[in-house]
């Protein structure tokens, strides 16, 4: 109850932003965003998310067509407000944001997969900064090089440097302001499709950079069709009932959501309504 509580006063001071932010595609992302975002309003929360990615529109799309599957069928589902953002200017989002910050607890952004300046921006403002990687060392790149015989690593990446040096901004407000401090979670996706030795050589280059740079390492999503099925629909793993016939393994994936929601630490609002029953309960 004392870690509930606390976490709950962390959203007094603004709804909690969280960016899911990876400069490579093929991730995983947005299926991440989506879902996380789903989680949080199946417990209650009230959820804006803002798409940078103005050419993609993934996270967008998804929740369009959730919101169209709800009018077709006449459902009501948990949800999220959802907009895109399509400017240059990082003052015209910041102004978006604080515009959204009355009416919600979270403001969830989704990325482009690539190098991109407001991505840069919105990630040194998060307050949880999601990055999801493969479980490759094309995907590693991202934050660190390896030595190629030793597989150790040899240098923080740029991005790595960039997100470093917000934190330690970020450490000195937190001081002087109350202001929370940046929470930096690498999500492991697809670890299923990795092979025994090179998954270790991962896990030891992860442990290592985490001690350097101060990320925390989380299990994500395993690679499945039925990310890829539901998209059309804007269902998620969540909304059972709303389905069909389900095999195990779509038991097993909604456990895997289930634990990195709870890896996440997220704050939840004292205030929130009564959470939704889902296969997610118990999910805070």
């Amino acid at each position: 109850m004392k870690r509930l509580a606390e976490r709950a006063a962390t959203l007094s001071n603004g709804p909690h932003r969280i960016v899911f932010a990876n400069e490579k595609g093929g991730t995983g992302k947005s299926t991440t965003a989506v879902h996380v975002a789903v989680a949080l309003a199946y417990q209650g929360a009230r959820v804006a998310t803002i798409d940078l990615d103005a050419r993609q529109r993934t996270m967008h799309r998804y929740f369009e067509n959730r919101a169209e599957t709800m009018k077709r069928r006449n459902i009501a589902l948990p949800s999220a407000s959802f907009g895109v953002y399509g400017h240059d200017s990082a003052a015209g989002l910041d102004d978006l944001t604080a515009q959204l910050s009355d009416g919600h607890d979270f403001i969830v952004f989704d990325t482009p997969g690539r190098d991109d300046p407001l991505a840069r921006h919105v990630a040194t403002q998060a307050d949880t900064l999601v990055t999801p990687l493969n479980d490759s060392f094309v995907d590693f790149d991202l934050i660190g090089q390896v030595d190629a015989e030793t597989f150790k690593v040899r240098r923080l990446s740029f991005y790595a440097e960039l997100i470093w040096e917000a934190r330690k901004k970020r450490a000195m407000a937190t001081i002087q302001d109350a202001r929370r401090e940046m929470d930096w979670v690498v999500v492991r996706n697809r670890t299923g499709y990795t092979e025994a030795r090179n998954q270790r050589r991962i896990d030891q280059a992860l442990t290592e950079l985490s001690k350097r740079v101060g990320f925390r390492v989380a299990s994500g999503l395993s690679e499945r069709v039925i990310y890829r099925e539901l998209f059309p629909s804007g269902l998620t793993l969540l909304d059972k009932g709303h389905l069909g016939e389900l095999g195990t393994s779509h038991l097993v994936a909604r456990q895997e959501l289930r634990t990195l929601v709870a890896g996440l630490n997220l704050p939840m609002p004292s205030s929130a309504a009564q959470p939704v029953q889902a296969e997610l309960d118990g999910v805070a």
